[in-house]
């Protein structure tokens, strides 16, 4: 088992072959299928995993993705992958947004972006720390820790979301203490944590699992107030696992061209007693700035799965067009009943990814921390559109495929002399398109959007990051309605909202919604250079 100490060696970047031999080097206690996993990098059930994030990996040194997949740590004075940057600019915000969408579009679900917007949400949090207490050592913690995993190139897993137990009761009052991750003890070296962390994005093929808690903290939960860092096969680490996508179906046997490649496995992690020394702790039973852990994280990761979707959104968009063709429609712009549900899944997929661009664009430098936050209001509008839109991208693509995509006989009657011909020709439409081609779209777009792959696609795209509730309870709390209502009394000349018994809004002061402020219209937002 490689030792808790962090990453000394030389700054790498790592290749998809690399990234699979380096999961090698490790040995966690995985069970997938109810079977123990010898070898997690050679196991069939999580290649279309491992083949997604290998991607983060081969994007980064591809020459012509480079400038977009890599970026400039101008505090650290290198270069690292996108993924594990943490952002300076507005720009660097929308590098981010444009280098998801490019992994997605190529994998489904990246995955790896996750680590990217816990390590920004913890670069907040690490400053607040410091500021609340004096000193630097929370900086300086995650600072080392920063560079561990950008000079390492490492991939690191979210343990954010508990197993919560009854969702009426709080942390501490569960009748199951281990439904939620806690510290068990602290001594002069560390700490011991224990619980159970229930939905781990890509957990059994990462390098290192970053613990976080999955919601504010009131005092008596301070002991569930936890952030820390461990290798995955860190001692009392057990993983009970999800396959990743669709793996060991034959291709003769008509296994889904996507999802048998890439996928993504998702795992319960059960900690038992496991000891993280004090250089890998980055708050312990600091239960007031828990909230800040989870608002940063939630926004930059909201920010993320925009641009996730978007890309998924590029894959139905193309096989949508792929498949009007291949029914016999060269030009689906010519047909209302196929041009109105293309530009209607063009809209939705545009649409939500636009507010991504905002949120960019209206990001702003924490004033503690530095980095650069995407614009809440638009992250946590943007992810609620994607996430209450997907089964409508679902229905349009399935309304210019056609039923053919999920009442097509299966492939094995592609290889019976019986029937092969006979279906050859009665099933091809467009006689530029083979039937062998419109079978392969038609199974494409079933992968997609009839399948429990899709399932799963729908069910992140809703829950992933945060429910539909949760974002709007946050557009609430950060969008300034009170700037609005002032608006409308100043035309009306009424003049009373300065009334503080007045009960409407807590949103009264114009451009303070929130502590750092939002941007208001008719300010300069994109300021000229000055000229040379």
């Amino acid at each position: 088992m490689p030792q808790l100490a962090l990453y000394t060696g030389p700054q790498r970047f790592m290749d998809g072959a690399a990234y699979r031999d380096s999961l090698r080097q490790y040995s966690p206690r995985v069970f997938v299928d109810g079977r123990a996993v010898e070898s997690v990098a050679d196991d069939p059930a999580f290649v279309p995993g491992i083949n997604a994030l290998a991607v983060s990996y081969d994007f980064a040194l591809d020459e012509t993705r480079a400038p977009l997949m890599q970026a400039e740590q101008t505090s650290r004075g290198r270069s690292v992958n996108r993924m594990l940057h943490i952002n300076e600019s507005a720009g660097d915000l929308l590098n981010k947004l444009e280098a998801v969408r490019l992994l997605c579009q190529e994998t489904g679900c990246a995955q790896r972006y996750l680590t990217h917007d816990a390590l920004n949400g913890l670069a907040q949090v690490s400053a607040a720390l410091d500021d609340a207490k004096g000193g630097r050592e929370h900086r300086d913690r995650f600072g080392a820790y920063l560079a561990h995993v950008q000079d390492g190139d490492l991939a690191v897993g979210i343990a954010m979301t508990d197993a919560k137990g009854d969702r009426s009761r709080k942390p501490h009052q569960q009748p199951h203490t281990d439904a939620y991750v806690h510290i068990v003890e602290r001594n002069a070296r560390g700490i011991v944590i224990s619980g159970t962390k229930a939905i781990v994005t890509s957990a059994p093929y990462v390098h290192e699992l970053l613990v976080m808690p999955c919601r504010a903290m009131g005092e008596d939960d301070a002991d569930f107030a936890v952030c820390c860092a461990l290798p995955v096969d860190a001692e009392g680490i057990t993983m009970v696992a999800r396959p990743a996508g669709r793996p060991g179906e034959k291709p003769e046997h008509g296994a889904p061209l996507f999802s048998r490649r890439y996928g993504q496995s998702t795992a319960v992690v059960i900690f038992d007693r496991v000891f993280v020394p004090w250089e890998r702790v980055f708050f312990a039973g600091d239960w007031q700035h828990s909230e800040v852990l989870t608002y940063s994280y939630a926004t930059h990761h909201r920010h993320s799965c925009i641009a996730a979707r978007a890309g998924f959104g590029d894959l139905l968009i193309g096989a949508g067009a792929l498949m009007c063709e291949a029914n016999g429609f060269d030009d689906p712009g010519a047909k209302a009943n196929l041009r109105e549900p293309m530009v209607e899944l063009i809209k939705i997929v545009e649409g939500f990814y636009a507010c991504g661009v905002a949120a960019s664009v209206y990001g702003a430098a924490d004033p503690r921390a530095g980095n650069f936050m995407p614009d809440p209001v638009f992250s946590n509008i943007g992810k609620l559109l994607l996430a209450t839109q997907i089964y409508d991208m679902h229905r349009l693509a399935h309304e210019v495929s056609g039923g053919l995509i999920v009442a097509l006989p299966g492939p094995d009657e592609d290889h019976n002399p019986a029937t092969a011909a006979s279906l050859a020709d009665v099933l091809r439409a467009n006689p530029a398109i083979p039937y062998d081609k419109r079978a392969e779209t038609a199974r494409f777009m079933e992968d997609l959007t009839a399948s429990y792959q899709s399932g799963w696609y729908s069910l992140i795209s809703l829950h992933g990051g945060g429910s539909p509730a949760a974002m709007k309870q946050e557009i609430w709390r950060h969008y300034p309605v009170g700037d609005k209502v002032a608006l409308v009394e100043r035309l009306l000349d009424r003049g009373v909202l300065d009334n503080p018994d007045r009960p409407i809004t807590r949103n009264r002061q114009p451009g303070r919604c929130c502590d750092a402020g939002c941007a208001q219209p008719g300010q300069a937002v994109m300021v000229p250079l000055p000229r040379p």
